[in-house]
């Protein structure tokens, strides 16, 4: 081969990866023992090449020697190792989301946590592809010392502006957005994930608060299409999206607000074959006497996985929900017949209530589903010990419910609470689910095992996210992001794209309130001060974008 006519390398099928890499060093020495020597030198910045007998500052690890590094945030990637030994060693790798999880036996689920590793002579070796923040490295007692160069997480993610912004005069506010934003990016990967570490799946009904999250925070929409295609191409048409009835209900509303808040008709159309042979097998779920009969897996979320009482009566308000989306849908499709039968469906489950219990996470669907008295079910049930009784999947539709019902003051009380409860113990990112009773005696995930109190971590969780099981980086969590920009900086598509657009600032007990939320068109801008009895607005707009 002729070198001068190479421009650059290309190989044949290969697939560009649009994630980048970063190399992170690690903040801090949570623990050494056995003799380790000069462990600073692993914080000492980012060192990933050997140099033959003149290596600079090595931490030294000697046979049964350990170390366990912070990298001061969650992070998803992988470990990469550089040694300085003139000898093979071996080194035990655990990542952990909390301390607590590299001192014992992490989920080997979605992704290997703990492994026995080969150190290279003079060289380096990559572990891992998942999500952390700390890493223990054990040598055994039989294994050769182990000189390290560096230690440093090779961070994997998308390389998106956050375009969206949120700021306010509650800095416990402005984290818990943040922190909302980047758990979802976090989970931005080669699809819309689940959980970074543990679901590295993409559930149809998780995607909805991180679809939102991302409309909030970032102006990217490729992925999004992406994962609501790769649900719908992996669904038998007889079989609903990832074998829960409800999970197909979540795709029809996800692509109703996703077509709001973007305005791309051409992929719209794309989805209407689907949507139709959907909308028509969900209306065949609608009993003689208006009730849901979703049939097959029912699901709402874990915490009410095991009532049936109460999942009908979430999955009522779902489904008049799914209806009034799917009318929307088909009425911008040119399907004038389907759109009809749509809302006669959802008018017909409007005509039953069933009972909630003092439930919630079923209040609030019936609320967003138009389902019930949206005032007396938040007085009556969302108003009862407002932070208990969510999970962070179905707690943001108990804010969203909240919000409708007038009460946006009692929701940020509620995001304050409960998800600044996560930051209070140590949490970079939000977590699959979380109960404030954990915390009566309980250590921080950022700390060593304290005698006698509990591990927020390991000791808690139920269903399918017991003790380390428990994914601390979950996108289903970050709804709080969302709902901050579209209900208290208040600012929604009043027409496909943005076109036009609404702006309703809903302070909720706030002085000061300001941020952006990407449109097709570029940000609109807004800054609200709360002076006296009046608000003093600053609005921004994109010139193709009209105030309604």
């Amino acid at each position: 081969m002729n070198g001068n006519s190479m421009k650059k390398i290309a190989y044949a099928n290969a697939v560009a990866d649009d994630k980048v890499r970063r190399f992170v060093p690690p903040v801090r020495v949570v623990r050494e023992s056995a003799g380790v020597s000069d462990s600073a030198a692993l914080l000492d910045g980012v060192h990933t090449q050997s140099f033959v007998h003149f290596n600079p500052r090595e931490c030294v690890l000697p046979p049964g020697g350990e170390i366990i590094l912070d990298f001061g945030l969650e992070l998803h990637g992988l470990l990469t190792v550089t040694t300085g030994c003139m000898k093979l060693s071996r080194a035990r790798i655990t990542f952990g989301e909390s301390v607590s999880e590299t001192l014992g036996t992490p989920t080997q689920d979605h992704a290997i946590h703990q492994e026995l590793l080969s150190l290279p002579q003079l060289g380096q070796v990559n572990f891992g592809q998942t999500a952390f923040r700390f890493v223990r490295l054990e040598i055994p007692a039989d294994a050769p010392e182990v000189r390290l160069i560096g230690v440093v997480a090779t961070a994997i993610y998308r390389d998106w502006e956050y375009r969206g912004t949120f700021l306010s005069d509650d800095e416990r506010l402005n984290r818990i957005w943040e922190v909302g934003a980047y758990t979802v990016h976090l989970n931005c990967q080669d699809y819309i994930y689940d959980g970074v570490k543990r679901d590295r799946l993409v559930w149809m009904g998780d995607l909805y608060p991180e679809i939102r999250t991302i409309l909030a925070a970032f102006d990217e929409t490729a992925l999004v299409e992406k994962s609501l295609d790769f649900v719908r191409d992996h669904t038998p048409d007889d079989k609903w999206m990832n074998t829960a009835s409800s999970y197909s209900c979540w795709w029809v509303i996800c692509q109703r607000d996703f077509y709001l808040y973007r305005g791309n008709y051409a992929y719209l159309r794309e989805q209407k074959s689907a949507l139709s042979k959907l909308l028509n097998r969900l209306l065949a779920c609608v009993a003689p006497d208006g009730s849901e009969a979703l049939t097959e897996w029912r699901f709402l979320d874990w915490s009410t996985a095991d009532d049936d009482t109460l999942k009908h009566a979430g999955l009522q308000g779902l489904l008049a929900w799914t209806f009034d989306c799917g009318a929307d849908l088909a009425s911008e499709l040119n399907d004038p017949r389907l759109a009809l039968r749509c809302r006669v469906a959802a008018s017909k489950l409007r005509t039953v209530a069933p009972d909630c219990r003092g439930n919630k996470i079923a209040a609030a669907m019936q609320i967003l589903g138009g389902v019930g008295d949206a005032r007396k079910l938040n007085d009556e049930i969302m108003r009862n010990r407002p932070d208990h009784g969510i999970s962070t999947f179905y707690g943001y539709f108990v804010l969203l419910a909240r919000a409708e019902a007038g009460d946006v003051a009692g929701a940020l009380d509620v995001i304050r609470s409960y998800w600044g409860g996560m930051l209070d113990f140590g949490a970079t990112t939000f977590w699959e689910d979380f109960d404030l009773e954990w915390t009566r005696n309980a250590y921080g995930i950022d700390q060593l095992p304290v005698p006698g109190k509990d591990d927020i971590h390991g000791d808690f969780g139920k269903h399918c996210y017991t003790g380390l099981r428990h994914s601390l980086c979950h996108g289903w969590a970050g709804g709080p992001a969302a709902f901050l920009t579209e209900k208290v900086l208040g600012i929604r598509p009043a027409a496909p794209g943005f076109v036009q657009a609404k702006i309703e600032p809903c302070l909720g007990g706030l002085t000061r309130v300001e941020g952006s939320q990407p449109t097709p068109f570029g940000e609109i801008e807004l800054s609200v001060r709360k002076i006296g009895n009046k608000e003093r607005r600053l609005l921004k707009l994109p010139k193709e974008v009209r105030e309604v």
